[in-house]
């Protein structure tokens, strides 16, 4: 039961992270398909972290993972602010370029780095095992609590206040309602568009260091993150663009996405007899269960997917 708490809100500390992500740009009015090549550059610059600064201590390293993942996941996801809110392409299918992008990239640039230390190593797979005991916090029993859910934690609040109890929230919220409202009252929508894609940026890449760390040692980049980027938007979608919401149904999300990790160790589960693939399966069945009886009455942002031009006001 530890063990299935505690991936279980491992993994809802991804889905929220990315989830939340992809909320502030939805509300800026820029939708964020790329989520999951987001996410997979964020673990490539948390992993090259642990990989090349594997001397530094806990705390140190956890900052520098952090910081690593961070500028990764923004610096990819202004592709998508540059071409969404300067040359108005459909978001849509830059979000899809970039999470074909992000897989295909990550693997080439991680299997160059491992030829140039060994021509013989044609793998995509980068090894942390002794960094990633610097993200335990404490262990209690069999449940260890992790660093990161703890900045999840605080990252739920923080986004709380910023959106509902700040004026940079409120122009942000306003700017993917009407966004010509918005720019009548001097709200630039440019800047606070590209600030709502920057944060997803912020998130996503902090949601795929999280994920790639979530119990193992190393990981293979050509593996990508499973989808979790998709997995993220149907969280968002059934949290209803609100982070305490969203935070709910992280939980949720996360809960069947842990029972294919650890469902052996229950007596009932395993008298089933169901293979392992039907509890890999579970979470994209139930996201979508899910999306089909409760899209119909969710409110995403009126303006989202719109380029905005100022001359149409």
């Amino acid at each position: 039961m530890a063990l299935l708490l505690q991936y279980t809100l491992i993994y809802a500390s991804v889905l929220f992270l990315v989830a939340l992500g992809g909320c502030f740009s939805e509300h800026s009015g820029v939708i964020n398909l790329g989520l999951e090549g987001v996410m997979v550059m964020g673990a490539l610059g948390g992993a090259l972290v642990m990989k090349y600064m594997a001397a530094l201590s806990a705390a140190p390293m956890i900052i520098c993972v952090i910081l690593g993942s961070v500028v990764f996941g923004v610096i990819y996801s202004l592709l998508l602010a540059v071409a969404a809110i300067n040359f108005k392409a459909d978001q849509t299918l830059v979000g899809t370029a970039m999470n074909l992008l992000g897989t295909a990239a990550a693997t080439v640039f991680v299997k160059a780095i491992n030829m140039a230390e060994d021509p013989n190593n044609v793998s995509s797979t980068i090894q942390y095992i002794n960094q990633k005991k610097a993200f335990s916090l404490v262990k209690i029993g069999g449940f260890e609590i992790s660093w990161f859910m703890v900045l999840a934690v605080v990252i739920l609040i923080a986004s709380n206040i910023l959106l509902y109890r700040t004026r940079f929230g409120l122009r942000l919220m306003a700017c993917g309602e009407h966004p010509q409202a918005a720019d009548s009252v001097g709200i630039n929508v440019y800047k606070m568009r590209y600030a709502g894609v920057l944060i997803s940026g912020v998130l996503g890449g902090l949601g795929g260091i999280v994920y790639i760390t979530a119990g193992v040692s190393e990981w293979k980049f050509e593996n990508g993150v499973a989808g979790f980027g998709f997995l993220a938007l149907a969280v968002m979608i059934f949290g209803q663009w609100k982070p305490n919401l969203i935070g709910l149904a992280a939980l949720l999300f996360g809960l069947f996405r842990a029972l294919s990790n650890v469902y052996t160790g229950f007596d009932v589960l395993v008298a089933l007899h169901l293979p392992s693939t039907i509890y890999n399966m579970l979470p994209y069945i139930i996201s979508l269960i899910v999306l089909a009886i409760f899209s119909k009455n969710s409110r995403a942002p009126k303006a989202e997917g719109i380029p905005y031009d100022k001359s149409q006001r």
